[in-house]
């Protein structure tokens, strides 16, 4: 009988799968793939000042053509529970709809890739001249250092050379078939401390107020724009996230105000060229700054980066993107849009192994109260993965 990815999504769901605890959801992904056939191992990974996690590779065939579907199993906390009108852990289903923690982002996904993979198969009888391999982590939605980097890197030592993967991430926006994720941009987080002289506010001249040059460092920041995108991505955009003194008294100058910002940037940028680019925008301002009566430099700083993996990648390769794009075609009727758009995800790390797109569910409920995903996208969803499938390794 074929594999119902209805009924594999809902017995993931009931699983408690909060980063970085298993939650029963790599036990029941084991249940359904060793059965059929498949070399499944679970290599739980350590790191100091990190939660162990535990992740699963399972494989199976042979053949120069290997195929990896990746994804997590691990899930953002559910929040409130008296807000959810079905309980996050409870897999129900109501009016054609799955509810629960992961839904759509991104156990659902796994269960309809799972479900491809096993019915191609139980079809085939194993002999289909290549391997296909389900790479799933517990570390996506949490500091991701335990997980897919390195669940890669252990595959990769045990000799594993993968052809193709496609992430099951939630990619398209409205409806199914929307959107194939071809790439993705990258991520640099910093943070820029003015310091003054804290003081009190009625005798000015005895403090030196960081407030003042804030306002020209925040503009310096986020103007001129970084780029003008490119045909693949859009603009690199700087957003400042935070702008905080510490100080909560109203007559007191602040010591100091700490500057927190994000960028999202195309592949027009290295992160070195950023960090350099953002280093002379705060240098410059800094410089331009009105001088308080009293002090005849600019006002002191420190600008900090943090370390980053995230960089801007693109996929060019048209056996994965070409296939993919006919299959979801072929079940939905929408040729779907090569978009870079949206935030990190573990493709940023699988790019260096082999070609990488991603593409899932409508994502319009990820990570919110009532997560939910339509019964009917589980099946055209596994019907794609499926297709995609048949065209690989069977044409």
């Amino acid at each position: 009988m074929p594999h119902d990815p209805v009924a594999i999504a809902r017995d993931l769901l009931m699983c408690p799968s909060v980063t970085p605890a298993e939650g029963g959801a790599l036990s029941c992904l084991e249940g359904l793939l060793a059965p059929a056939g498949f070399v499944v191992e679970r290599p739980v990974f350590s790191e100091a000042g990190t939660p162990d996690v535990e992740n699963l590779f399972a494989g199976i065939g042979a053949g120069n053509r290997h195929l990896v579907f990746a994804g997590h199993a691990d899930v953002v906390p559910p929040g409130r529970l008296d807000l959810w009108t079905h309980g996050p852990f409870a897999g129900d289903i109501e009016d054609g709809r799955l509810y629960g923690r992961g839904a759509v982002d991104m156990k659902g996904g796994v269960a309809a890739f799972a479900a491809a993979a096993l019915d191609f198969v139980a079809e085939t009888g194993g002999d289909f001249g290549g391997r296909i391999s389900l790479l799933i982590t517990g570390d996506e939605e949490g500091p991701s250092i335990n997980g897919t980097v390195k669940l890669l890197d252990w595959a990769a030592k045990r000799g594993e050379r993968f052809s193709h993967c496609i992430v099951g991430e939630p990619t398209n926006p409205a409806a199914l078939g929307d959107m194939v994720k071809v790439g993705r941009r990258g991520s640099l987080s910093g943070f820029i401390k003015l310091k003054g002289v804290q003081g009190h506010v009625a005798y000015p001249h005895l403090a030196d107020n960081p407030l003042r040059v804030a306002p020209s460092v925040i503009a310096a920041l986020m103007d001129p724009p970084f780029d003008a995108g490119t045909d693949r991505f859009q603009p690199s955009n700087l957003e400042v996230t935070s702008v905080e003194t510490g100080n909560r008294a109203t007559n007191v100058v602040p010591a100091e105000v700490e500057i927190a910002f994000n960028i999202r940037f195309n592949d027009l940028w290295t992160v070195e060229a950023l960090e350099a680019e953002i280093a002379a925008r705060v240098g410059r301002a800094v410089q331009s700054a009105p001088l308080r009566a009293g002090r005849p430099t600019p006002l002191a700083y420190e600008l900090t980066f943090e370390p980053t993996n995230a960089v801007a990648f693109l996929t060019h390769d048209a056996t994965l993107i070409d296939g993919l794009s006919d299959a979801v075609e072929a079940v939905t009727g929408r040729r779907p849009e090569l978009s870079t758009t949206g935030g990190t995800s573990d493709a940023r790390f699988i790019k260096t192994y082999c070609p990488v797109v991603e593409f899932g569910l409508v994502g319009e409920t990820m990570h919110k109260i009532d997560e939910n995903v339509v019964l009917d996208d589980l099946h055209r969803l596994k019907a794609i993965y499926r297709a995609f499938l048949d065209r690989y390794f069977m044409s």
